[in-house]
């Protein structure tokens, strides 16, 4: 199972740098890459369902099997391996077309590791938090944290030292969900060590998550008194 998520992650991450040439920005910002276009489709192209509850981020959410791990067929998965917030923000139609009677936000590490400014990408997670609260007012939010990195364990050279922007964005992200009255889950507290890496028995590859991490995270959810 380990090639097929590395892989998932690459896909974003190496087309879009591809494509890093027409940005002009001076960074990365791009990302209508293969595999986003894939999933955006398949995820257009199923019926909105009632009382929605949606899962939205990155390959970390899309590789979590959420129906099964909280038994609750309400559970929508919307995570596009490799995507941004640039890409989430553009795709918010298709999560939002259900009014979702909640939605929970995860993303900015692939910005991170395309060496985003953390200021860009707390600013472009406040539109999209902003967006969901305009266009679908009754929709219950939960802004998470970025997942800690374990640096002893990643290979991806794009990813090594981003541990310092994960925190600076955590906290940005904290102070937006106040100032927006949002839900603020804390689940890098959860998953990092003393010194702030992804736990190894939570991954394999030093970001995405095991069957034990996604394990974990269900149990954060039950502490904070989460039910789904």
């Amino acid at each position: 199972m380990l090639l097929p998520l590395i892989l998932l992650f690459l896909v974003g991450a190496t087309s879009a740098g591809d494509a890093c040439a027409q940005n002009s920005l001076p960074y990365d910002t791009t990302y209508t890459f293969a595999h986003y276009k894939v999933r955006r489709a398949f995820y257009e192209g199923l019926p909105n369902g009632k009382n929605e509850i949606v899962f939205l981020g990155n390959s970390i959410t899309e590789n979590g099997d959420w129906n099964e791990l909280f038994k609750n067929k309400n559970i929508v998965n919307r995570g596009i391996g490799g995507d941004v917030c640039f890409g989430l923000l553009d795709r918010l139609d298709e999560v939002l077309a259900s009014q979702p009677e909640s939605i929970f936000l995860m993303i900015g590490i692939n910005d991170i590791g395309r060496g985003v400014p953390v200021d860009v990408i707390a600013g472009k997670i406040q539109e999209i938090l902003q967006t969901i609260q305009q266009e679908s007012s009754k929709t219950e939010l939960y802004l998470q944290s970025v997942l800690p990195i374990n640096e002893q364990v990643i290979w991806y050279e794009y990813m090594k030292n981003k541990s310092k922007q994960i925190v600076l964005l955590n906290e940005k992200l904290k102070t937006i969900a106040a100032n927006e009255n949002i839900t603020y889950l804390d689940l890098y507290a959860s998953f990092a060590d003393e010194n702030g890496q992804l736990l190894p028995e939570y991954t394999a590859d030093g970001i995405h998550l095991s069957a034990e991490g996604y394990l974990h995270w269900r149990k954060v959810f039950k502490e904070e008194g989460i039910k789904l």
